[in-house]
């Protein structure tokens, strides 16, 4: 049996980083099987339905590397098939029309069944043309409904908590159990795997396998994300939106390989490469317990592929994904400048907010310490190092700086230090940062000089 899977988002937001795993799981789970992965957009509520968000799930999908193997099939351009299904299961009188005045809503502990009235109802010439909705003829006979979950093992509803539901409401349009199944069987859909929070439509999506003949699907329900206090991850917790995770400087690959560690676990391995995880993956290591979201190892995590990333890949990452101006704020470096000043702090960044922000900060020698912070770091004499190693600079070569530097510190009786973080403080208008001889060498020893004298002046003399 070929592997088939789908993700079936709902366009009535941008897509969620609980249904980016999901995606995942399902692209992991097929390509582990060399299956296929397909998106279907359900749309199917047509008030809260957008196509801008649309174009948001589908924009996230692919930024993370997971489009459909075929193309996108939207529900709401297949109405047709639906009535032609609803039709067919009351022809077979699996189905019926049900002409009883609606409901109020109420509550879920106010629930009352429907009672089955125009289950016994003759039908009448011209029903067609009379407002009616169309319910399930639910098999009175079936006392339970039972299926084997990939990830929760045998779950067993009893038919008591079940009625004869609506699958059509009075407008004709369908009901989000029945597309589901009517699309699943046609799409050739092998697994079903989604959310916990779907295993309360199961048993009436069995009800309707059942009606149709449709072979069923393996099931398999997911953990959900929640937040650090136990509750279902909200905006409270972190960003929620994957178009967020982009815009605030998150690599794709790294954020998927925190949500796929988020229920599913190889031994003590963190970092996984595409290729590992699609070896990997499996529902059986996929557990039961909802997963805790950790900001503090989500910003771990892409530092950690932040440091492995080529200087060149960041750079394009972040022109396309947060900083599509940075070249203009850099006017004077060429690409081949800004990639080396990427080098120098791509190992000290969390985000490419945060790596792009340390650049323009370098290219600007903006001040950013306090002036408690620097007249601590000048210490008693800190000026007046400085103003001697500025002439150090103007008079020794490049490839001997370091040494130059070294003996400096000994004639002066200091420890490299005391000179070397007065030094970072006036070349980058912070204490903390890369090696001031990387550093020196970046920025070359004219301009090195040049910011020495202007920190001397501005933030020392002033």
């Amino acid at each position: 049996m070929s592997v088939r899977v789908r993700f079936a988002p709902s366009p009535t937001g941008h897509l969620h980083i609980g249904g980016l795993r999901t995606a995942l799981f399902n692209w992991l789970f097929a390509r582990h099987h060399g299956g296929t992965f397909l998106v279907r957009i359900e749309d199917t509520d047509l008030e809260r339905s957008k196509a801008t968000f649309t174009e948001s799930i589908l924009d996230s999908l692919e930024w993370a590397d997971l489009q459909s193997d075929e193309p996108l099939v939207t529900q709401t351009e297949r109405m047709a098939i639906y009535k032609q299904h609803i039709d067919q299961l009351v022809q077979e009188k699996k189905a019926y029309r049900c002409f009883c005045a609606a409901q109020p809503m109420r509550s879920e502990e106010d629930y009352f069944k429907y009672d089955g009235k125009c289950r016994i109802r003759k039908p009448q010439p011209g029903d067609e043309q009379l407002p009616h909705v169309v319910r399930i003829t639910l098999p009175l006979e079936q006392k339970t409904i039972e299926f084997d979950d990939s990830i929760r093992g045998r779950i067993i509803f009893e038919t008591t908590q079940l009625d004869d539901f609506i699958i059509a409401r009075t407008d004709g349009s369908p009901i989000y159990n029945f597309v589901v199944v009517v699309d699943d069987a046609l799409m050739k859909i092998t697994h079903v795997i989604r959310g916990e929070d779907h295993i309360s439509n199961t048993p009436k999506q069995i009800v309707l396998y059942q009606a149709f003949g449709f072979p069923l699907p393996q099931f398999a329900h997911l953990p959900l994300i929640l937040g650090p206090s136990g509750a279902r991850l909200s905006k409270r917790d972190a960003a929620t939106a994957v178009t967020d995770y982009k815009k605030n400087g998150y690599l794709a690959d790294a954020l998927c390989n925190y949500l796929v560690r988020l229920g599913w676990s190889h031994g003590d391995q963190e970092i996984f490469t595409r290729a590992e995880l699609i070896k990997l993956f499996t529902l059986d290591a996929v557990g039961k317990k909802s997963a805790i979201f950790d900001q503090n190892k989500l910003d771990s995590v892409n530092s950690t592929y932040i440091r492995s990333a080529q200087a060149h890949d960041l750079l394009v990452l972040m022109l396309r994904d947060v900083r599509s101006d940075l070249k203009l704020v850099l006017e004077k470096w060429d690409d081949d400048r800004i990639i080396k000043a990427i080098a120098l702090y791509k190992d000290r960044v969390k985000t490419l907010v945060e790596l792009a922000r340390e650049i323009e900060g370098l290219y600007c020698q903006s001040m950013r310490a306090t002036k408690d912070e620097i007249q601590l770091t000048l210490g008693m004499a800190g000026v007046q190092f400085l103003d001697e190693y500025k002439k150090l600079l103007e008079r020794s070569a490049p490839e001997m700086i370091g040494q130059a530097t070294k003996d400096f510190a000994q004639q002066k009786k200091i420890k490299l230090v005391e000179l070397t973080q007065p030094l970072r403080l006036a070349l980058t208008g912070k204490i903390n940062g890369p090696g001031v001889f990387d550093l020196i060498y970046f920025l070359t020893l004219p301009e090195s000089s040049r910011r020495i004298a202007s920190f001397l002046t501005d933030y020392v003399q002033s």
